[in-house]
């Protein structure tokens, strides 16, 4: 028996290594226990990556969808191998400690895919994902791993409902909100709770899960419309199963993630999230996968994305409807159909084996559906965030514009060193009407971890507070809206400007710009500035703050030389300006 792979096989170009020679009877040794025959030793070898977990509706599925993807792998030839990794539940971590862990988690679950696949030479790889770190871990797993593979998400959950309307967990976050200012009582407050979450899938508005399953989709790594079905959709099945094949199918084409991941399919997916009025998660999210694959996609790209599409989906947070909506209406090939005709997107291949623009020519749309509008006739004319710069933040900040039609705001700094001081502020009405609320030293190395900051802009929201905005080095959930701007760099941590703002300063944050400054002396405070020591972090915590980048460049912890691009390149100019919302 020859200890060398057969060149004339290379579906298991990968296996061979473990599997042939005479070398390796030991590993077969195992393999057979495991349940393969002589025969299986010749199939790819497909690693299923499951962050299947009883702890969350957006992933407790996911056990009984791997079945569909196993059945589909061995339909096509393949021998499919299971594996797990984690979840960490942004929506029950909100507002806690805990949630420190969420970004971080993205780290892990893209390393742990990495090692499983890595240390038993895999020859392809699916990922079936659900909450929101999951879904871009698997991206960038695979842009690391640069072997045949696909991602696949769970399903979004179905609407709630309260006395015959329709809701999502955005409702509940606000009603926590309402019930601190006294205006919902208790069992006000349960009954929103009880009704927000009928069963399995995730969160159900464009927050960042399904912003991330359409942006995969439309950047071609996950296949068109699997991404789109309800998680708990009797054609999920199907779905699945399909999945399952596909993988075995890259294998046998020799198509590696990068064929998939391009600067051109970034850019899509970036346009996609614009024209979606997806979450500023995206931002990093799609940064980061361009930085595990060597790309040179930054910020300014995503910026420049929402300069050209402008919103067309009246989706929650900022809109009226829920991913199930959007299924019904026609699903993300409706939205890559109406980006094509605009030529706000290029073509380009996806792991379905046909190019994006063959699947969104596919796209059926229903009769009288208002999801989905057009590019001619948007939702909003300006896309849903945008990049700005300044003295606050030189290295950028993402404001997301979704939700509101403020372009400009000036008012008072109040200043909180942590989110639980700023959410015990807001629901105080120490801090409200009219004042920039400033939560610092949450960022990737301050927190550590780069908290959401859901429940404060819902607390807002549910105080009927509506003149205010918020700045923070931290994040604000998908689920989030108003004016607000996160990702502010360089962090408080690291002694970024924000570190140098004071309660009672004037912030400006000015879209059309692209500017958010202070009238303070920061110059003059710098010379007097020292950092401060931060909270103590241990473990896995103290790792990441060791390892982790800039927001600004993902917030990875892999190598990761910053960008060519610079900060000063970006003072406002026409070329780059968002739309104003009555242009």
């Amino acid at each position: 028996m020859s200890d060398r792979p057969d060149p004339k096989n290379p579906a298991n170009a990968r296996s061979a290594h473990v599997t042939e020679g005479s070398s390796r009877a030991a590993a077969r040794s195992y393999l057979r226990a495991a349940g393969m025959q002589d025969a299986d030793f010749k199939k790819p070898m497909i690693g299923i990556v499951n962050t299947w977990s009883t702890v969350t509706p957006c992933n407790m599925h996911l056990d009984r969808l791997a079945k569909d993807v196993r059945a589909g792998v061995t339909a096509a030839g393949g021998w499919p191998v299971d594996f797990n990794t984690i979840v960490v539940t942004d929506g029950i971590s909100m507002g806690t400690a805990g949630m420190k862990a969420s970004l971080i988690s993205r780290e892990v679950v893209a390393d742990s895919i990495e090692l499983a696949i890595e240390g038993h030479q895999l020859d392809g790889v699916i990922c079936i994902v659900g909450c929101d770190k999951t879904i871009p871990a698997a991206a960038m797993a695979l842009a690391r791993l640069d072997i045949p593979g696909l991602v696949y998400y769970g399903g979004t959950i179905m609407p709630g409902r309260i006395d015959g309307q329709e809701v999502s967990v955005q409702e509940v976050f606000e009603a926590i909100g309402a019930h601190g200012a006294g205006t919902l009582d208790d069992a006000g407050l349960k009954k929103v709770e009880s009704a927000v979450c009928p069963g399995a899938g995730a969160c159900g508005g464009q927050f960042t899960a399904n912003t991330m399953a359409m942006a995969l989709s439309m950047m071609g790594i996950s296949p068109m419309g699997a991404n789109d079905v309800p998680a708990v959709d009797p054609d999920k099945a199907a779905e699945g199963f399909r999945c399952g094949q596909l993988a075995v199918e890259r294998v046998f084409a020799g198509d590696n993630a990068r064929k998939y991941i391009t600067r051109a399919s970034l850019k899509n997916a970036a346009i996609a999230c614009s024209a979606s009025g997806g979450s500023t998660n995206a931002v990093m999210h799609l940064t980061a996968i361009a930085a595990e694959a060597g790309i040179d996609f930054g910020i300014e790209d995503c910026h420049q994305a929402c300069v050209e599409a402008p919103v067309i989906c009246d989706l929650k947070p900022g809109g009226r409807f829920l991913a199930s909506h959007l299924y019904v209406a026609g699903g993300t090939r409706l939205v890559a159909k109406r980006l094509a005709e605009a030529g706000k997107i290029v073509n380009t291949p996806t792991v379905s084996g046909e190019s994006l623009f063959a699947e969104a020519a596919k796209a059926e749309e229903a009769p009288g559906q208002q999801v989905v509008t057009t590019v001619d006739a948007p939702v909003m004319a300006r896309g849903s965030y945008a990049v700005i710069y300044g003295n606050v933040a030189p290295e950028g900040a993402i404001i997301k514009l979704t939700g509101h039609k403020v372009d400009r705001f000036t008012g008072p700094a109040k200043v909180y060193d942590c989110e639980e001081d700023a959410f015990a502020a807001v629901q105080s009405g120490e801090a409200g009407e009219g004042d920039v609320i400033i939560i610092r030293y949450e960022g990737p190395k301050g927190g550590p971890g780069m908290r959401e900051m859901l429940q404060i802009t819902a607390a807002l929201k549910g105080r009927k507070v509506e003149n205010v905005a918020l700045l923070t080095d931290g994040r604000f959930s998908g689920a989030s809206y108003g004016f607000v701007a996160g990702h502010v760099s360089p962090e408080a941590a690291v002694g970024g400007p924000i570190a140098l703002v004071e309660t009672g300063d004037t912030i400006t944050i000015d879209v059309p710009n692209r500017r958010i400054d202070t009238d303070a002396d920061l110059t003059a405070r710098r010379a007097a500035f020292t950092l401060r020591e931060l909270r103590e972090a241990r473990g896995v915590f103290a790792k990441y703050r060791a390892s982790v980048a800039s927001a600004s460049q993902g917030a990875v912890t892999i190598p990761n030389p910053p960008p060519a691009q610079t900060p000063d390149r970006y003072q406002t100019t026409a070329a780059t300006q968002p739309v104003s919302e009555d242009a």
